[in-house]
Formats: structure tokens, C-alpha cells, sequence
């Protein structure tokens, strides 16, 4: 499949560890929020977002967002994510967590979520786990573990 050998060329064969990977596991994405960027036949890159829990309430987690190294800061990776949060409010969903860079998903209102919030399965940084509110104040009483939200389960 083309977007999982983008995932093995930007990401490695390290991907598989890490704690997303471990929720992917039993989820799969969700087709409607997931997208990809191709110039002409050419894939350059994708986003996916895929349905869980924190506590007994639904979020989603974005990721893998990638951009082949060509393509770059280019706005390819903005585009996707812009795509995939307006997609998702327009959804009715409330919040999205990622795993990543607070000074690049901060541009479009991720924000570390408070130590000891929240718990994710495998081993994690916990200062790169983000959260994102497409309402405000969805993310106020949260708190608990992130599972894969089972009503998707493979």
C-alpha cells in the first residue's frame, strides 16, 4: 500500500514501538477524516485520524501526519492537518490528541495536556502529547486512559 511505504520511509521500522502504533493496533482509521496529499499520480503525503478514549469520553488521535522530505515545508503537512481538524469539527467531534511537537501543532491550538491527566499505553513522552479542543472547553473535566474506542475495534 502507498501510504504505509510513505510511513516506512519517513518513519523507520522504530514506528511499530511507539505508543500510537499500540492503539493503531486494534483500531483502524477512520476513511472520512483521513486524507492524502498527491501531486498529479504522485503521493507525497497523509494524515489519519482513528477513534478513542480518554476516561469514558470519545476523541480522536491524529497521526501519522507525514510529508515526503522533498515536499517539505511546502505547507503539504498544514494543509492535511487543517483538513483533518476542520473535517472532524464539522463532525461533531470535540477533541483530537497527537503525539508531537507542541511548537509546530501549537499553530493550530494543540496544547500539552497537564502531567498526570491522562495515561497512554506503552512508553510515551509525556511533555509531545497533545490535545486539541474543536469546542471550547471539551477537554475540562477529561482525564483517564486512552484506548482505542472499541466500538471501531478490527
Amino acid at each position: 500500500m502507498p501510504i504505509e511505504r510513505l510511513h516506512e520511509r519517513t518513519f523507520g521500522p522504530g514506528r511499530f514501538v511507539l505508543s500510537a502504533y499500540r492503539l493503531r493496533e486494534h483500531v483502524d482509521h477512520l476513511l472520512d477524516l483521513s486524507f492524502t496529499a498527491r501531486i498529479g499520480t504522485l503521493l507525497v503525503g497523509s494524515v489519519r485520524q482513528l477513534p478513542v478514549t480518554i476516561g469514558d469520553r470519545p476523541a480522536l488521535l491524529l497521526g501519522p501526519l507525514t510529508v515526503e522530505p522533498p515536499f517539505r515545508g511546502r505547507g503539504v503537512g498544514r494543509a492535511l492537518l487543517d483538513r483533518a481538524l476542520k473535517d472532524a469539527k464539522a463532525k461533531g467531534h470535540r477533541l483530537v490528541l497527537l503525539v508531537g511537537d507542541e511548537a509546530y501543532y501549537g499553530r493550530v491550538g494543540f496544547k500539552m495536556i497537564p502531567k498526570g491527566r491522562v495515561k497512554m499505553p506503552g512508553p510515551v513522552d509525556y511533555a509531545r502529547l497533545l490535545v486539541a479542543e474543536l469546542v471550547d472547553g471539551a477537554f475540562a473535566e477529561v482525564s483517564g486512559a486512552i484506548r482505542p474506542d472499541w466500538s471501531f475495534a478490527k
